[in-house]
């Protein structure tokens, strides 16, 4: 019985070809617009767990100023607060409990020539002494892939990010070569590994003291990164360093001039911004499904009328108004369900055009995540719609009289 009535619902779609498809415009671009989003989103998302993983959860970023994302953000912030951080107060940090190692890194935006093009460039400097040297070979966009590292008594030395040549002057940087930073030769002696995240590829990594000395920076760093002794809770250490910061910048609770930041912290704030943004742009995308539901509604109250008779002759040889409602909900679930599946076969294939396409512009961050459970969530959730969209046209249908049905004309 369920069989004939799908059988029903088919012929009747496929007999108003044109009205079907008009109607079903409506839920294919919802669909489509929301599966494009979900599979963005949940891929940038998965992308910040995988960016975070690298950097490691048993680390700590303190930055100056009120708040910040550390060393995923853009690290020339720092430039623009009032506040700085000393050498003194990476002393106070490194003497904490629970503090395995702190470093002190200096970033700025800096005037970078190659081959007679001048552009401007991200410019990392850590320090170049062991225990820095060691602390950075564990943090993904310092991992050099060609060359060497820097090493104590570098003085005017680079290490690249790998796409930066490409990035900024259009020609590839190679192992030897020279460029100059703020009009100053420097020697290319390494090649960092490719990391995806656009600013730390595009990036130079000099000496510290190098970097002082050409910026004019003293003793202040931009940001200090700090690793958790095996056994502590970061959360635990990053509280307790709150706490002697405090007394050494002499600051009052919650009027900080700096801030603490465990890798799971930056992650969580990352991920309630994107979540916030997707459920917007989601919503917005949701608005095409209630049109597309109207759509349905007005498409089933026009087959209603055109079938009057057809239902008074069922009604007629027996058919129960629960088998009247049966047809018209399975005729309206099958226009929701294929325009979804229309929907999510565009919506995936679109996802991926933009990740291709950002793959293009160097923007590796862009991953589409695709799944069963996204494409049968977005099934069922069309094929509800059509259901909802329907009910009223089919209790209209199921609870015709069938005489007057009969003398409908």
């Amino acid at each position: 019985m369920i069989t004939d009535y799908f059988h029903l619902a088919i012929d009747s779609i496929f007999h108003r070809k044109l009205r079907s498809w008009l109607t079903m415009i409506g839920i294919f671009i919802g669909i489509m617009a929301v599966v494009a989003l979900i599979s963005l989103g949940q891929g940038l998302q998965n992308t910040i767990d995988e960016q975070f993983k690298k950097l490691g959860g048993d680390k700590i970023i303190i930055n100056p100023g009120g708040g910040g994302f550390g060393m995923m953000s853009n690290p020339v912030m720092s430039e623009f607060t009032s506040a700085k951080l000393y050498q003194s107060d990476l002393d106070v940090i490194k003497k904490v409990i629970g503090v395995d190692q702190a470093i002190g890194l200096l970033t700025t935006q800096g005037k970078i020539k190659f081959k007679d093009k001048i552009k401007y460039g991200m410019v990392f400097a850590p320090d170049t002494d062991t225990e820095t040297l060691k602390f950075i070979k564990q943090v993904d966009y310092f991992v050099v892939d060609q060359g060497r590292y820097l090493r104590e008594g570098d003085k005017y030395k680079a290490i690249v990010g790998v796409s930066m040549g490409d990035n900024l002057f259009d020609r590839k940087i190679d192992l030897s070569d020279k460029i100059f930073i703020e009009d100053i030769e420097f020697e290319v002696v390494g090649i960092n590994k490719k990391t995806g995240n656009p600013v730390h590829d595009a990036k130079i990594t000099i000496p510290q003291e190098t970097a002082r000395e050409i910026f004019n920076k003293s003793e202040e760093f931009s940001t200090i990164s700090v690793k958790v002794q095996k056994g502590y809770q970061p959360s635990d250490v990053a509280e307790e360093i709150k706490k002697k910061l405090r007394r050494h910048r002499n600051v009052k609770e919650n009027e900080e001039d700096f801030s603490v930041e465990t890798a799971e912290n930056v992650v969580a704030i990352f991920k309630n911004v994107l979540g916030v943004v997707s459920a917007v742009l989601i919503g917005i995308a949701s608005i095409s499904l209630i049109v597309g539901g109207i759509g349905i509604m007005t498409t089933m109250y026009t087959s209603v009328v055109e079938r009057t008779r057809q239902i008074g002759i069922m009604k007629s040889i027996g058919a129960r108004n629960s088998d009247i409602l049966l047809i018209f909900l399975i005729e309206s679930g099958m226009l929701g369900i294929v325009g979804g599946l229309i929907g999510i076969v565009i919506g995936l294939i679109l996802s991926k055009g933009v990740e291709q396409i950002a793959a293009f512009y160097g923007l590796e961050i862009f991953k589409a995540y695709i799944s069963i459970y996204l494409v049968l969530g977005a099934l069922a959730f069309s094929f509800i719609i059509g259901c909802v969209s329907g009910l009223m046209p089919a209790r209209k249908a199921a609870k015709m009289n069938p005489v007057d049905a009969l003398r409908f004309r």
